[in-house]
């Protein structure tokens, strides 16, 4: 009977990871400018957490070695990461709400790029999907943040089809705010997970 060993996991999930980094940091590039050339919220935050995904990833990539408590700390640090696209996106939402322009970002590329980004982070959810239990609270975060883009997108895309009946700013400005409170919750969960293996691991043995 074959058997697949801690090593054979580990190193089919190093595999995976590199691959979700990969993955992030291409389809950064293109939705960061695609955000920046239609003035779109939703895909501005969305291309941001593109860029924290792949920074979640390689901390993980790096950490996985370590110690439980090491691991717990970086996931404890992972968490305060998760927050950078929120931040990003409060900022890029207070400029458009104080800008005079009450038009709608070009509906078509917008849709287009986010089903894109949804067939990305839906990749990527399905190659850590299966290692979201292992090695505690740094996948967890990595699984977490991979399955709020798929929501995001979803949303994205969804705001797309509105603003072709409603052609005004607010369908993409909520998306956007939802895109931030769903980073802000993934964060709030990684902490949680991150204190408790820290716990864990200062408890007697």
């Amino acid at each position: 009977m074959n058997t697949v060993t801690g090593e054979e996991t580990n190193r089919a999930f190093r595999r995976a990871v590199l691959a979700v980094i990969c993955l992030n940091l291409g389809y950064f590039g293109i939705e960061f400018a695609v955000a920046l050339l239609i003035r779109s919220v939703s895909l501005f935050a969305d291309s941001v957490d593109f860029l924290e995904d792949a920074s979640v990833n390689l901390l993980i990539l790096v950490a996985l070695s370590w110690s439980m408590r090491a691991r717990a700390r970086v996931g404890m640090m992972l968490a305060l990461v998760l927050l950078v696209p929120a931040l990003a996106a409060l900022w890029f939402i207070v400029t458009k709400l104080l800008g005079t322009s009450v038009a709608a970002p070009a509906p078509v590329p917008l849709t287009l790029t986010g089903l894109g980004a949804l067939v990305i982070n839906f990749s990527c959810a399905l190659l850590l999907a299966r290692y979201r239990f292992h090695h505690g609270s740094l996948t967890r975060a990595a699984f977490l943040s991979a399955r709020n883009d798929v929501l995001a997108n979803v949303a994205i895309i969804v705001a797309g089809g509105v603003s072709v009946l409603w052609p005004t700013r607010w369908p993409d400005l909520i998306v956007g705010i939802g895109i931030m409170i769903m980073n802000v919750d993934a964060a709030r969960d990684a902490w949680q997970a991150a204190r408790s293996e820290h716990r864990q691991s200062e408890m007697p043995r």
